[in-house]
């Protein structure tokens, strides 16, 4: 039965609420747990389970033993896709359920998780439900005396090892398209933020999702999620999360049996005002949600804000005027734009970068504030600082946190060679009215996705993924995700 976002609430405010391993396996899990405290007010909201070495190896069995063996990878993508839209309309009834566990586990606005999140998990699930029975293999243009097959079957055990910034949707980024090109899959969600990957998987079983083809492991990221990397029986890891740790899977890849490893990680994103960009509402909206959506808490964030020395001042006057409507405060709140910081070493990081940029000389133009007599404590107003220099750390340095870095410019080659200035490469967006700029400077960008005239991530449709130390091996969204949880097989039969 679904509950009502107060419902959640209440189970919060009574320490009831609760993520656990789901492991088909009959072998004793581990049975230790850690409190689980959420953001909004630094209080015990229930427990998680702690995963070790063991339970990690019980999964891994389990889910080897369903690939070589079991129902899932054998039928029908028909089949396959049924049961997931099946699974499609039971997130729907329950979408308050989730939004509100994603709410009080993150401490993300309540309207944003029932708004953009669980719409958009529920939408990636359906899309690639319909994928199933839609993509193809390939037949080569061969002579009469052969038959050339170019196929692409399941690769195998895939662990999901999941962010906690958008717990619920890149569950479904992840789960998605690997359950349903026929793997079998491991979900490591992040222990801030584990229940509603525990609640989707759930309702996965329900839907007739088979438990050994998708499970869960719950706990800290340096035992299960290094367990998966290192696990010789699993054939690939997705993994979206700090480029630190990006490097570690690399590591646990090399250093077990070179499974596939897809790596989504950080982000330090321009945005470029260009002196013929039209300057309105709309454009405002475009480059505050870029900075601070989602407390800023976000891979993509377009935290370095360049603009043309002709636009700049008219620029700060309509963002300032615009971030009044950037309500901070209490999640439960539908009014409420910004939450705080997912935990108090992140808070206590951004803070070190908000110090940081005043010392550095970077002038506070708007915000700053931190709001103390919230909840947590944890709560940092939407902050703009000018006059960023690219030596200067906040220019640099990914912060994850509400600081947004402005830097005026005069060229667009100065322009596209400040936005490049940057190990990472995640995404950019720019605004002109100059066709021919649009085209030289999203080719310029050495970006993953490129966005003209508003801030975007593209959609479910389009691939998502960085360059340089953003990204590597491979997309997600698109069909181009499939490609990830498949091998390509050719089969040649000689007449």
């Amino acid at each position: 039965m679904s509950m009502t976002t107060a419902q959640v609430f209440e189970l919060a405010s009574n320490q009831q609420l609760w993520a656990g391993h789901l492991i088909d396996t009959t072998v004793p899990v581990s049975e230790t747990t850690l409190p689980n405290y959420s953001p909004i007010d630094n209080t015990c909201i229930g427990s998680i389970a702690n995963g070790s070495q063991q339970d990690v190896n019980a999964a891994v069995t389990a889910a080897r033993d369903a690939f070589e063996h079991g129902e899932w990878r054998r039928m029908s993508p028909a089949e396959r896709k049924a049961i997931m839209q099946r699974w499609c309309q039971l997130m729907h009834e329950h979408m308050d359920e989730l939004a509100a566990l994603d709410c009080v586990d993150a401490g993300k606005p309540i309207t944003e998780c029932l708004n953009t999140d669980l719409p958009a998990t529920i939408e990636t699930f359906e899309w690639y439900a319909e994928t199933a029975d839609k993509v193809f293999g390939k037949v080569a243009p061969t002579g009469a005396d052969a038959l050339g097959l170019v196929v692409q079957e399941p690769i195998g055990v895939v662990g999901a090892v999941l962010p906690w910034n958008f717990p619920a949707q890149m569950y479904a980024w992840k789960v998605a398209p690997a359950l349903i090109t026929g793997n079998s899959v491991i979900v490591k969600p992040a222990e801030l933020t584990s229940l509603s990957a525990y609640r989707l998987t759930q309702l996965a079983y329900e839907a007739g999702v088979p438990k050994a083809a998708l499970q869960l492991v719950c706990g800290l990221g340096e035992e299960v999620g290094a367990a998966l990397g290192q696990h010789m029986d699993v054939d690939m890891v997705s993994f979206t999360g700090s480029t630190e740790v990006g490097r570690l899977f690399l590591q646990y890849s090399a250093q077990s049996n070179l499974k596939e490893v897809v790596l989504e990680c950080g982000g330090k994103s321009p945005q470029i005002v260009f002196a013929d960009a039209i300057i309105n509402e709309q454009t405002i909206g475009h480059i505050l949600s870029a900075a601070f959506w989602n407390m800023s808490e976000n891979c993509s964030c377009g935290s370095r804000l360049l603009v043309h020395s002709s636009q700049k001042e008219a620029l700060l006057t309509l963002l300032k005027k615009g971030l009044q409507s950037w309500k901070v405060g209490h999640p439960y709140d539908p009014e409420v734009a910004i939450g705080p910081m997912i935990e108090k070493a992140h808070f206590e990081k951004v803070i070190s970068h908000l110090n940081t940029a005043k010392t550095e000389g970077a002038r506070l133009i708007a915000g700053g504030r931190i709001h103390d007599e919230l909840g947590s404590g944890w709560y940092i107003e939407p902050t703009v600082f000018d006059n960023v220099s690219p030596d200067m750390t906040l220019f640099k340095e990914e912060v994850f946190g509400p600081l947004l870095a402005v830097t005026s410019f005069e060229t667009e080659e100065e322009a596209i060679q400040l936005a490049n200035q940057s190990n990472y490469g995640l995404a950019a967006s720019f605004y002109t009215q100059n066709i021919h700029r649009a085209f030289r400077v999203a080719s310029a960008i050495k970006a993953g996705t490129v966005s003209i005239n508003g801030f975007s991530e593209g959609d479910i449709t389009t691939p998502f993924g960085g360059y340089k130390q953003s990204g590597f091996g491979g997309r997600d969204n698109g069909l181009e995700a499939l490609s990830q949880y498949t091998q390509t097989k050719t089969i040649w039969l000689v007449n």
